[in-house]
Parts: structure tokens; C-alpha cells; sequence
């Protein structure tokens, strides 16, 4: 009797065993495509090539250039004086990079002989007055021109005036000193800025200024001429 109740069980344990071992081996694969699917992006997603995990940015990207001078249409025509007295020679006149770091020209240069008595374009106060890198450089804040204010800037020059000083339009700021390399001839460097943006000198001045030429004299009908 105990050797037919042995062979009726043994078929049944062997189907168990078979179902047992066809379960384990289906979870363990299951669980393995899971891990795999979860590790790579999934069809909508993408990376950019060499882009560190997560970014999908390229290695080495970082924060944007910050953006180039720009002449800004909004500079008050506040000046009722040029630099150096009369309207002078432009040596070499404005010309804003294409880049906040490329090459270019922040700012004009204006012939004139060392020892020129150098002004201010417009009312303000003297920012700075002293050297830089070997240079007399005098800055002012131009009054009325908005948070920050627009600063001229004027060199070479040898100050006559100190930081904190309130100047008038035409006022005197020093003279002119001997050019170094910056032009081939003597000039004065006159630059324009707000906050840390360059813009156009020029556009300080009105029409009026900008384009008036140097007294003349112009003979007087009835009046004899001066002797040389």
C-alpha cells in the first residue's frame, strides 16, 4: 500500500518543482528588462553627444556672454560743451564691437596739442580723478541722467579737479598731457558710459553743437581790416 501511495505522488511533485522553476526564471527576467528600460532614455528623450548625464546640454556650456555695446537711443543730448573748447578734429571716431569682448573703439578720439585745457561736456560731479596704468583719467557723472547716470570719461589728462568736486558744463577739468600709445598723434580719449555699458560720446551733444564749427571772424563793411 505505501509503495502505490509513492507512485502517485511523485507526478505531483514533480509538476510542482516545474511550476516553481518556470515562475523563478520568468520574475528574474522580467526584473532584469525592467532595470534595463529604466536606465536608458525613453523614446521621447534625447541627449546631446558628450553631454554629461541629465544636462542634455554639450560639456563646457555655461552661463550666456553677456550681450555687446550697444548705442543707446536714450542718451539725453545733455552736453552744451566739446572736450577741448571748440569743436576739434575726430581722430578716430566711435566703433562698438561686435562682442562685449571683441575688438573695437569705446569711445572717440579728438586731436588736440598737450597742455589743451580739457572740459566737461555737461553738468556733474568728479567720480575719479587720478592714474591708471600710468594715465590721468578724470570721470564724471553727468546730473540728471537717470539710475546710474551716464560718466564721461577724459584722458590723458592732468586733473585740476578731485573726486567729489561738482563741475559746471565747460568746466574745467585739467590739461591735456603728452599722448601715449593709444593715438599716433596727440588726442583726447573721450568715453561714454552707464553703469558698465559703453555708448557713443557723441550722442551727448545736440545737432546744434555737434555740427557748429569754430568762430570766425567776418569783415565788417565800413571797418579797415586789421594790419598783420
Amino acid at each position: 500500500m505505501r509503495a502505490k501511495r509513492s507512485v502517485r505522488t511523485w507526478p505531483g511533485l514533480l509538476l510542482v518543482l516545474t511550476v516553481t522553476v518556470l515562475g523563478t526564471t520568468a520574475w528574474a527576467s522580467g526584473g532584469m528588462a525592467s532595470r534595463q528600460t529604466s536606465a536608458s532614455p525613453g523614446p521621447g528623450v534625447s541627449r546631446a553627444a558628450g553631454a554629461p548625464p541629465g544636462t542634455g546640454a554639450p560639456p563646457g556650456s555655461g552661463a550666456p556672454a553677456p550681450a555687446p555695446p550697444k548705442a543707446d537711443d536714450a542718451v539725453p543730448a545733455v552736453g552744451r560743451a566739446w572736450p577741448l573748447g571748440v569743436r576739434p578734429l575726430v581722430v578716430r571716431g566711435w566703433e562698438p564691437p561686435a562682442t562685449a569682448y571683441g575688438r573695437g573703439h569705446r569711445g572717440v578720439d579728438l586731436a588736440a596739442a598737450p597742455g589743451t585745457p580739457v572740459r566737461s561736456v555737461a553738468a556733474g560731479r568728479v567720480s575719479f580723478a587720478g592714474r591708471v596704468a600710468g594715465r590721468g583719467v578724470v570721470s564724471v557723472e553727468l546730473t540728471g541722467t537717470g539710475e546710474p547716470p551716464l560718466r564721461t570719461t577724459y584722458e590723458p589728462v592732468r586733473p585740476s579737479v578731485k573726486k567729489g568736486d561738482e563741475v559746471a558744463a565747460g568746466g574745467s577739468l585739467g590739461t591735456l598731457e603728452p599722448t601715449t600709445s593709444h593715438c599716433s598723434t596727440a588726442c583726447l580719449h573721450w568715453g561714454l558710459l552707464r553703469d558698465r555699458t559703453y555708448l557713443n560720446p557723441l550722442s551727448l551733444l545736440p545737432a546744434w553743437l555737434l555740427h557748429r564749427g569754430p568762430s570766425r571772424l567776418l569783415p565788417v563793411p565800413g571797418v579797415p581790416l586789421p594790419r598783420p
